[in-house]
């Protein structure tokens, strides 16, 4: 490990660390515009320049400079000062005035560093160059004569996103950022070019002119768009969400978010059920909440312990632990989270998690996917399976229908027999390989014999190790996990459940189910947009959507993540767990808890798994023999912009729905 001076203090660094990463590591700040951890190294802005003894007599990019033994490095110079001075000068050049109606004012790099680096004073007296905006689709906002040509959105496009879809043309002052052929940007990952755009060019579109940073409220959440449990920002003012913002979590999402997480929230102000409804005539009236109880309370005398309860995709463990209590006092026996029919065995809930963890996945040097098109069910698990290809050289196989995941991929066909005659090649690279995985797309479960057949080939193949777990289910909807930790999956799935016909049905914001399998049951939905859900409901109570009350989620890997309140729901609108303790009263079966905290004490008590935040850990147990599976797959996600309710209800999702997948125009009806 080298050791260099930084300001006349010495330090020791890691091999092969730049020396911008040395003064980072002894407490100076460097500024910079093209330098991103994430990114490669490009060295295009100069704004990080210090002095570097021994070496040539003037500054250089610290960026690009390796750190060597006996650097005697200078960040405070006056040589380091007048040459940022001067870079920032070059930079501004040609830069409009725009900060007054620039929707990057207040969180903009380039203003802090001309604030900290540059001249108080311009010399140029020249006209400014200006550049025609590029269109880049429904979720980019462009100003492109903003553009200092940093070219971080063209690294992460090609690096990260694995999508050659943002270029630069032509040279010196006239060098361009555009898209190819003014196409609108494909990846399900392209919001984050915003938030990499150090100046004004590239802004959200959604969210143009709709507030200033300084004017927002921040509440940490969890976001439940997919099973990977991206630790977000809400930003929000009164009682609009008006933007939710990745936040840094090395173990999960990094530092980006899918576009569905950024842009899928201006669908939580449509739709919105904000009042109680009572099914009467055939018909949903409004109703108060008293009359709602009274309704539900005389179906409950009726239907005796014929009590069942169906959790939807994006709920909390709290809401399920507090139904699950009061169908409990009822006397109700059948709890059910996985809506579309899947029932597979949860005895062994390790089987049925993703074990090696999401950063785990980048350690891989095999993998095998089986049914599932990650860049649809996961994209920033996709974007991990990506990097150990980039950097680890892994080796992806496939079965299942041709897609683009972004990555060489080789596949070896879409049928769910190849687990039981896997080619010799392949299984000799998985059983050789130090690190293998497997991941098991959530939606092959529905098919007979997948999960018993990928968990003893799993065991033939030496994917489980010491050290090493490389069998993976990768779910795709928020609450399955934390739903099958709290005993939300019967013998025989939703199927079973319809079999037995119970008299009163309590839906938790479940969108997804079928119920037209429940013709005979009184229907209670409890949730936030007016959905399937709603329309199937004989009593609608309208709940909160995840912005808008704290909870406990569990991702696919396990993880126990906690998120706070931003806003209040809509009109009558409640909380869910409020709900359910009121109607508890009603029925006269009250649950044990009058606040959150208690309730949280109680399901904590039952889950102790849930008390913690982090992994959970779950016991492994031996493969069970199963029958040999045929057919094949078919990916569960037809249009990743409209998964649930929330996304159907979002004007932005929808317009992604139909450009960037269907080809046409979106046309928004009138409010």
């Amino acid at each position: 490990m080298p050791k260099l001076t930084v300001d006349g203090v010495e330090i020791e660094v890691p091999a092969g660390a730049t020396v911008l990463q040395a003064c980072e590591l002894a407490g100076k700040e460097i500024p910079r515009f093209c330098y991103h951890e994430r990114l490669s190294i490009a060295g295009n802005c100069r704004m990080c320049l210090v002095e570097v003894k021994p070496g040539p007599p003037k500054p250089q990019a610290s960026c690009a400079l390796p750190a060597a033994e006996g650097q005697e490095i200078r960040t405070d110079s006056p040589m380091v000062k007048k040459a940022r001075e001067g870079v920032m000068e070059f930079l501004l050049i040609n830069h409009p005035l725009d900060c007054p109606i620039c929707d990057q004012g207040g969180e903009c790099d380039l203003q802090d560093q001309a604030v900290a680096y540059g001249k108080g004073y311009s010399r140029y007296d020249e006209n400014k160059r200006a550049v025609t905006d590029k269109y880049m689709g429904p979720i980019v906002k462009t100003i492109m004569t903003r553009c200092i040509q940093c070219t971080r959105c063209v690294r992460f496009a090609e690096e990260v996103a694995g999508v050659e879809e943002i270029g630069a043309l032509y040279r010196g002052e006239n060098m361009q950022i555009t898209s190819y052929l003014e196409h609108a940007l494909t990846s399900e990952l392209s919001g984050n070019v915003v938030d990499l755009c150090p100046v004004g060019a590239l802004t959200s579109k959604p969210y143009a002119f709709e507030a200033r940073p300084w004017e927002l409220k921040k509440t940490l959440a969890i976001d439940v768009m997919d099973a990977v449990g991206t630790n977000i920002r809400i930003d929000s003012r009164g009682r609009q969400v008006l933007r939710a913002l990745p936040r840094i979590n090395e173990d999960v999402n990094e530092e980006w978010a899918s576009d569905k997480t950024r842009h899928a929230v201006d669908g939580l102000v449509r739709r919105r059920l904000d009042r109680p409804y009572v099914r009467k005539g055939g018909k949903l009236v409004e109703a108060t909440w008293d009359d709602a109880f009274t309704a539900i309370a005389k179906a409950a005398k009726n239907a005796g312990n014929s009590v069942a309860a169906v959790a939807g995709d994006l709920l909390d463990c709290e809401t399920m632990f507090a139904a699950r209590e009061l169908v409990k006092g009822c006397g109700g026996t059948m709890f059910e989270g996985r809506q579309t029919g899947l029932a597979y065995d949860v005895s062994n809930l390790a089987a049925v998690n993703f074990n090696t963890t999401i950063a785990g996945i980048e350690t891989a040097d095999v993998i095998l996917l089986v049914g599932t098109n990650l860049r649809w069910e996961a994209p920033l698990v996709n974007t991990r399976v990506r990097k150990a290809i980039r950097k680890g050289g892994a080796k992806v196989y496939a079965i299942g229908p041709e897609t683009d995941l972004t990555y060489p991929v080789e596949w070896l066909g879409n049928d769910a027999g190849l687990l039981t005659k896997l080619p010799k090649a392949v299984a000799d690279a998985l059983k050789n390989a130090q690190r293998p995985a497997m991941i098991l797309g959530g939606g092959t479960l529905a098919k007979d014999g997948v999960h018993g057949a990928a968990l003893a080939l799993a065991d033939m193949l030496g994917l489980i190790k010491d050290g090493w777990n490389g069998f993976n289910v990768l779910h795709f909807v928020a609450a399955r996990m934390g739903g099958l930790m709290l005993g939300y999956a019967m013998d025989g799935g939703i199927k079973a459940m319809a079999a037995a016909k119970p008299k009163l049905l309590f839906s938790l914001g479940a969108d997804e189910a079928d119920y037209s399998a429940f013709p005979e049951s009184f229907k209670v939905h409890i949730g936030h947009h007016g959905d399937k859900g709603a329309h199937a409901a004989d009593v609608v109570l309208p709940g909160a959507a995840y912005t808008e009350k704290a909870g406990t989620y569990v991702n696919l890997e396990g993880r126990v993540q906690r998120g706070d309140k931003a806003v209040f729901a809509p009109g009558d609108a409640r909380e869910d767990w409020t709900i359910l303790r009121a109607l508890s009263e009603k029925l006269g079966r009250t649950l044990p808890f009058d606040s959150f905290e208690q309730l949280r004490a109680k399901m904590v008590e039952a889950v102790p798994a849930l008390g913690v935040e982090g992994l959970a850990t779950y016991e492994w147990a031996p493969p069970k023999l199963s029958l040999k599976p045929e057919g094949e797959f078919a990916y569960p996600i037809k249009d990743f912009y409209l998964t649930n309710s929330i996304c159907r209800a979002s004007p932005t999702m929808q317009r992604c729905s139909a450009e960037l997948l269907h080809g046409e125009e979106f046309a928004e009806a009138a409010e």
